[in-house]
């Protein structure tokens, strides 16, 4: 699906001279970077999930471990 990205000047500069640096695409670099940034934030609330279920179980031992 197409969309629109409106980027300001500096961005537009900093994504072109990345993506010379790179040798690819201007939308090449901005498609990786938002699968980056997907990938990264799943994965952070994947932990948090499995912390906030888990921690509980083990609150006891915790705060033994910690005196």
């Amino acid at each position: 699906m197409p969309m629109t990205l409106r980027l300001s000047d500096a961005e537009v500069d900093a994504l072109r001279r990345r993506a010379e640096r790179e040798n690819r695409s201007m939308q090449d670099v901005a498609r990786q970077a938002v699968r980056e940034y997907v990938e990264s934030h799943s994965r952070a609330e994947l932990i948090d999930q499995v912390l906030d279920e888990e921690l509980p179980r083990y609150a006891e031992a915790l705060e033994r471990l910690g005196q």
